[in-house]
């Protein structure tokens, strides 16, 4: 039943890679005045601190290949709570808008007359530069491709055989369980020896990552303990720091000397 003194607000909000701090200035000041919280897996509970004593934080996460809320039930709390609480925050981890189902939630509260608000986050790829990888580096990668590992069928997606004939940089999203076919699909094409990394964790104290090429995605998971939730990045930019060549002056030759950029 609607409580007609409250105006009902959905405001979908990304939470970033995990790095509490790494939240928007503008979604740091929503969470404090939110009425409710609904909030993913992926969402540093951190957050929740930022929110008042009397704000409700309804968990609504979907872990990997486990127990998860469906979206239709995360429908029907953000229209309950929307007309019975007023201000709903819906938490997601990374940019709600990127493999996320953030804008289904939008449409879905324009529908039943919601009045929506859009926060974007920093999404997990972005969190590459931790580990020395950027996402585009001149003359080595000057585009990126982001991919979903398992599309809404359970399959990989198809696009990654179109993203490896470039030079982009390909960045794979809930990949982990499609280790072995996306290894194969670069050694099917030829590409097996191109350099790929695996960032678990993403920006957090627990970040680990592996080095190597997509033919050994599944090894260098295995070898070095690497699970979900993590982000995969194939191509030449894993590995520009290594190419790189720094230049310094010797000031008593002055003469300049090549070294390794680490």
């Amino acid at each position: 039943m609607q409580n007609k003194s409250t105006k009902p607000e959905l405001f979908v909000m990304g939470a970033g890679p995990g790095d509490p701090d790494l939240i928007t200035v503008k979604g740091y000041k929503i969470l404090q005045q939110a009425n409710v919280v609904l909030y993913d897996n992926l969402a540093n509970t951190e957050l929740l601190a930022l929110c008042r004593e009397d704000c409700e934080k309804v968990y609504v996460g979907k872990r990997p290949y486990g127990d998860y809320t469906p979206q239709e039930n995360i429908h029907e709390l953000i229209r309950h709570y929307a007309f019975t609480k007023g201000m709903v925050v819906r938490l997601k981890g990374g940019d709600p808008f990127i493999f996320g189902r953030g804008f289904e939630e939008i449409i879905y509260a324009r529908q039943h007359g919601i009045k929506t608000h859009f926060i974007p986050g920093i999404t997990s790829m972005q969190a590459s530069g931790f580990e020395d990888i950027p996402l585009t580096h001149r003359s080595v990668s000057e585009s990126v491709w982001m991919i979903t590992g398992t599309k809404k069928d359970g399959r990989l997606s198809a696009d990654l055989k179109l993203a490896m004939q470039s030079n982009a940089t390909v960045v794979i999203y809930m990949g982990m369980k499609k280790l072995a076919e996306i290894s194969k699909s670069y050694v099917d094409a030829g590409f097996g020896n191109t350099p790929a990394a695996i960032i678990q964790h993403a920006s957090l104290p627990s970040q680990r990552s592996a080095v190597g090429m997509a033919r050994n995605l599944e090894w260098l998971a295995e070898q070095h303990q690497l699970s979900y939730p993590a982000i995969i990045i194939i191509g030449d930019v894993v590995t520009v720091q290594s190419q790189e060549i720094l230049c310094y002056e010797d000031k008593d030759k002055g003469q300049f000397a090549a070294v390794p950029a680490y």
